[in-house]
């Protein structure tokens, strides 16, 4: 069976080379020779030799500085950094320790976005409207997705929005904690296998990995046995994985249970 994986590795299948080993498939992605930013070099000789040669090489490009960024934005200026923060420090007091919980279980909701809000239809005139963010959090806690109005003109949170079975997209702490649970788990015996195989290195945690987190809403999606029912009341994601400049391995099987902490398999 190793025979066969090792010669499996080496078969190119539509330009990608595809590798079963244990659980998982370790897919590498080549690109064309000529898929260079100048369009290759098969196409840039003949536009060189039409210059002459007494032409030099082209002077180098320039690049504008980038303006300076003020505390705060105008209109529906994309929110400023120093908005973001203050945004997500009026939305977040600090709270009583284990009122709520981040994916890693420390004290306050996990972080997930923080956008410029919609104007209302009486602001949309107005030569200087207020300046609104909308920043959402999820509480590992009570599996609730909370999201806040927050008027960074009279610094004041405006509304709370709090929803269970809601389940928006993930954030990369939460794709790089459910990686860490399923390099742990027995069930994830073949992404260490794999990883070993692709680099010779042993694989103990998400550091060496790329990672993107996707949602699993369990029966909302079909068929969801056992613990995976509970999904979609719970916080449960899938993951793209690849090796940081490397293979890809698919983990698209495992479903990972932020909220119970556990790995399952579909199918």
């Amino acid at each position: 069976m190793r025979h066969l994986m090792h010669r499996h590795l080496g078969k190119a299948v539509a330009g990608a080379a595809v590798a079963l080993t244990g659980t998982a498939a370790m897919v590498a992605i080549t690109l064309p020779s000529d898929a260079g930013a100048t369009g290759g070099t098969e196409r840039s000789r003949p536009a060189a030799a039409a210059q002459g040669r007494d032409q030099g090489p082209p002077p180098p490009g320039v690049v504008e500085k980038a303006p300076a960024e003020g505390e705060r934005g105008r209109g529906r200026d994309p929110l400023t950094d120093d908005e973001l923060r203050r945004a997500q420090e009026l939305a977040l007091p600090p709270t009583r320790r284990g009122a709520t919980a981040d994916v890693t279980g420390r004290s306050g909701p996990e972080r997930l976005t923080t956008d410029l809000a919609e104007l209302t239809p009486a602001e949309t005139g107005l030569a200087d409207p207020p300046r609104r963010a909308l920043v959402s959090f999820y509480d590992y806690t009570s599996d609730s997705y909370l999201t806040k109005t927050v008027n960074l003109t009279t610094s004041k949170v405006e509304s709370t929005d709090t929803q269970h079975g809601v389940q928006p997209p993930p954030s990369r702490a939460e794709a790089v904690e459910a990686a860490r649970l399923l390099i742990a788990a027995p069930l994830g015996s073949g992404l260490r296998e794999d990883y070993h195989q692709a680099t010779g290195r042993d694989l103990t945690g998400p550091e060496p990995l790329s990672v993107t987190g996707f949602v699993y809403r369990g029966r909302a999606e079909g068929d969801a046995p056992g613990a995976l029912g509970d999904c979609g009341e719970h916080r449960c994601i899938r993951l793209f994985t690849k090796v940081k400049n490397g293979q890809w391995i698919d983990t698209r099987r495992f479903v990972i249970d932020l909220s119970a902490r556990t790995v399952a398999r579909l199918g």
